[in-house]
């Protein structure tokens, strides 16, 4: 794949955030948050918490891992609901990833990231991806470098400050209620609140330059 700009969620949208909003387990029960009107399940949740953890522990640097990961729960929980906006956002602009798209850039990853083993490794390491999330890792970079393309975004504070807009319109757009063992949903910075970077960075097409926990 050619070098260009890629927006991908950074390590930090992952990153824990504090307690949260409106939505909580009286008004919602067993969902972690509602996003658009549809639930995203405390189960579903757990499910790609788990995942994760199955990969770290068959790792020999298992303890690392799971100390590196942190608060696993609500890192996975701000990407589940990333990905709505991501989606909401493509739907908006008549963006969309073609399974050749979608391979070409996965095929990309293998080669950039020195095998499919390694690409798993370092995956699992820098971001808390496991084995079988990869797809939807692949999928959110193809998404947004399309999307930034629609838009027009450039690799200055310019652009990003576009991107960050048209992304905020549609989180709030969405009404996001997050339990509030979770955290608070901020549609500005459009991730979990405290959460300590940037969701948006410029890279290539590299996984591992992405920071972890995306």
């Amino acid at each position: 794949m050619h070098r260009r700009t890629a927006l991908t969620v950074s390590a930090a949208l992952l990153a824990a955030g504090p307690l949260l909003t409106a939505c909580g387990n009286d008004a919602h029960p067993g969902a972690a948050a509602v996003v658009g009107g549809e639930r995203i399940e405390v189960s579903s949740l757990q499910a790609q918490v788990e995942d994760v953890r199955d990969a770290q522990a068959a790792s020999p640097q298992s303890a690392q891992l799971v100390a590196a990961t942190g608060d696993l729960s609500r890192r996975k929980l701000n990407v589940m609901i990333f990905d709505r906006v991501v989606d909401k956002v493509a739907r908006d602009h008549g963006v969309t990833a073609t399974r050749a798209e979608l391979q070409q850039t996965r095929d990309s990853f293998v080669r950039q990231g020195g095998g499919e083993d390694q690409l798993k490794a370092v995956l699992l390491q820098e971001q808390g991806v496991a084995p079988d999330q990869i797809d939807d890792f692949v999928r959110r970079n193809v998404l947004m470098n399309k999307i930034a393309q629609k838009l027009g975004v450039t690799e200055n504070a310019e652009g990003q400050k576009k991107l960050t807009d048209v992304f905020s319109a549609a989180s709030k757009d969405l009404g996001i209620d997050v339990n509030p063992r979770y955290g608070r949903w901020d549609d500005a910075q459009v991730r979990l609140s405290d959460t300590t970077a940037p969701w948006l960075r410029q890279i290539t097409q590299d996984p591992a330059a992405v920071p972890a926990g995306a």
